[in-house]
């Protein structure tokens, strides 16, 4: 009898310290919720006063102090034929590349992405989100190869609304989410445009080594490791 309790307090006592530690742990969307409103407050009048080094300054300071080592949500997309998915369905690291029609990448960017897609597939699952209509996706979507997964909302249908407040409204686009297989926000990159008058081969060089040192300093190798979380991040400033 003496064992029998002894066996179920050490179960209880597994049990306390598992939901404990889920309880620890930040989620993206929380995270936004106390720390995005001081930083677009600062980052608009950046902008107003023209202070371009000082608003990039800010965005990084928020992801690094803020986001990084945050758990990114359950966010669902659909993909071409309009069937639901959860971005947990994926279990390799996530390379997620939010994006729209009106954007335009540099002229290097698409084929360097479906190179690294090629060589790191087996590792990685290439995600690239659209914030458009199911037909204008459906054609953007043929640059891509078929190692990279498409997928759309369409907020005409207002139906994705949180994904949307989440995903675009807090950090526009495009914008880069580079999460470890645990689902760990490991970085957040916005995509840096060259300039156009680039050889189509130079611009392929400079996207491709940005893309893949974002990688393999972010989720290559580290598969297993966590990303750090600042102590500040649990209070609001």
């Amino acid at each position: 009898m003496k064992r029998f309790l002894l066996l179920l307090l050490i179960i209880l006592g597994f049990n306390i310290e598992a939901q404990t530690a889920k309880s620890d742990k930040l989620f993206f969307s929380d995270a936004l919720v106390m720390h995005l409103p001081k930083y677009n407050k600062e980052a608009k009048a950046s902008y107003r006063y023209r202070e371009f080094e000082k608003a990039r300054s800010l965005f990084d300071t928020l992801v690094e102090t803020k986001l990084k080592g945050t758990y990114i949500d359950n966010f669902k997309f659909r993909n071409l034929n309009g069937k639901e998915v959860a971005l947990y369905n994926f279990q390799k690291p996530v390379y997620l590349l939010t994006y729209a029609s009106w954007c335009i990448p540099g002229k290097g960017e698409v084929p360097a992405l479906n190179e690294l897609a090629k060589k790191y597939q087996d590792k990685i699952d290439f995600v690239i989100l659209f914030w458009d209509k199911k037909e204008t996706v459906k054609e953007l979507s043929k640059k891509f190869n078929t190692h990279i997964k498409v997928f759309y909302i369409d907020e005409t249908t207002n139906q994705h609304s949180y994904v949307v407040k989440n995903l675009k409204h807090s950090l526009g686009l495009p914008t880069c989410y580079l999460i470890a297989g645990n689902k760990q926000i490991m970085n957040i990159k916005r995509s840096v445009f060259h300039p156009y008058n680039l050889s189509k081969e130079a611009s392929f060089q400079l996207n491709y080594d940005a893309i893949q040192s974002a990688i393999t300093n972010n989720l290559i190798g580290n598969s297993k490791q966590t990303a750090p979380i600042n102590s500040s991040i649990i209070s609001p400033q």
